[in-house]
């Protein structure tokens, strides 16, 4: 080890020393050459030769070791390989390292949060990580060899699209794992956007795509400004071929922004009334009491008046009562009164809405109006409940003998003398 640390800083110490004595002896046409790119690019065109590659810092330390030994060659030497070797086993270990040290450390810290979002994270992203130390160092062992020119050019073109590609792909993990997480967050705490995660995940994932190979494409060398503007033209006959569809997507827009409804929640739109099944993005379905399936346009559902019938805060409860004529004032009052007590005794029942008063002097009937708020706005009891009013109703009259009215006519015929 102290052998080859020598080794590595007589390199360096040597390549330093080689380039202050080439700048103190300044030769007027290398330093002209060099001074001068421009000139010498010229003078390479007019004699005919390419302009000379710039070798890189990992070749140039490969030839400054070979110096040492006094070995001069243009060419790769089994030295070169050796090295690019080298480097492509340390990414190797370097790999393992990180996946089974580095990111076990990470797992360990995530494990210790309350988030489950870094749990899902960091899985994620060792691939991408994987496949990224795996192309730097495949890129750096070739740039350790000699290549021509147009070897060189093609492995630039081939290590930019590879690495764009790698990190384009740990983006798109990592992009598609927060919104699968705030997905299944939104549907346990039952929040409303929660039905349309799913589109709305395919959505960002399509934009975020699009413009991740748009950016590939910049980067290689490719006239976006020029694609974009033919997608534009195209997506304007697009968007006129399909108005209806575009507008049940704004449609379902609304939906999910305003949220109105809910899945499994009965709802009301228009004439149809009935279960939320399902929201998509182009339309609604909305179970009927007789079972039958209605299909409804997210552009008709976000015009239409809505009515959510799972949210009451309670029911209101109006009817009324007719007894015959036959009925004394003081019956009537005493009966009014004690439907007012029976309905305040009910828990479910707020007593501040409670109203029973004798209303109308009908054509059969002397009328009672009752009208009550149930407290509990879940239609089962709101059921029950008017049952058990309406029973204890009719053992009040029945108790006090009286007869609750109906349409009578009575005839008087004028008698004989």
């Amino acid at each position: 080890m102290t052998k080859l640390r020598s080794i590595l800083i007589s390199a360096f110490l040597l390549s330093a020393g080689l380039l202050r004595a080439q700048e103190a002896a300044g030769a007027p046409a290398a330093g002209a050459a060099t001074n001068n790119p421009t000139t010498a690019a010229a003078a390479a065109v007019a004699t005919g030769h390419a302009a000379p590659r710039t070798p890189d810092f990992l070749e140039h330390l490969v030839d400054q070791i070979l110096a040492i030994f006094d070995v001069r060659t243009s060419g790769n030497t089994a030295t070169h390989y050796c090295v690019a070797l080298l480097i492509i086993l340390i990414a190797y270990v370097l790999r393992r390292v990180v996946t089974t040290f580095i990111f076990g450390f990470f797992r360990k810290m995530a494990a210790r949060t309350e988030t489950t979002l870094d749990d899902k994270l960091f899985p994620a992203l060792e691939g991408p990580v994987k496949a990224l130390i795996v192309v730097a160092g495949a890129v750096l062992a070739l740039k350790v060899l000699k290549l021509s020119a147009a070897t060189d050019r093609t492995v630039g073109f081939a290590a930019t699209m590879a690495f764009s590609l790698v990190l384009f792909w740990g983006f798109l993990r990592a992009f598609n794992t927060v919104l699968d997480h705030l997905s299944e967050v939104a549907g346990e705490r039952r929040l409303g956007v929660a039905p349309f995660m799913p589109w709305i995940k395919k959505t960002l994932f399509a934009i975020v795509f699009v413009f991740g190979v748009l950016m590939i494409a910049q980067s290689l060398g490719a006239d976006v400004k020029a694609a974009l503007g033919a997608l534009g033209i195209g997506g304007l006959a697009f968007a006129l071929a399909a108005q209806d569809t575009i507008a049940n997507l704004f449609g379902s827009v609304v939906v999910a922004i305003d949220q109105p409804f809910k899945v499994g929640e009965a709802i009301r739109i228009g004439t149809n009334a009935g279960t939320v099944e399902d929201i998509g993005l182009r339309s609604t379905k909305i179970r009927l009491p007789d079972r039958s399936l209605v299909v409804i346009p997210n552009r008709t559902v976000a015009n239409e008046s809505i009515v959510n019938l799972s949210r009451f805060t309670g029911r209101r409860v109006e009817h009324v009562v007719g007894l015959t004529y036959d009925t004394k004032p003081d019956q009537l009052e005493a009966l009014v009164a004690e439907i007012r007590e029976l309905i305040n005794a009910e828990t479910d029942v707020s007593p501040a809405d409670t109203q029973v008063y004798f209303r109308d002097f009908n054509q059969s009937s002397l009328d009672i109006w009752i009208a009550y708020v149930t407290k509990n706005p879940d239609f089962a009891r709101h059921m029950a409940l008017r049952q058990r009013i309406n029973l204890a109703i009719m053992r009040a009259v029945e108790a006090r003998g009286l007869e609750f009215a109906f349409p009578t006519h009575t005839v008087h015929l004028p008698g004989k003398e």
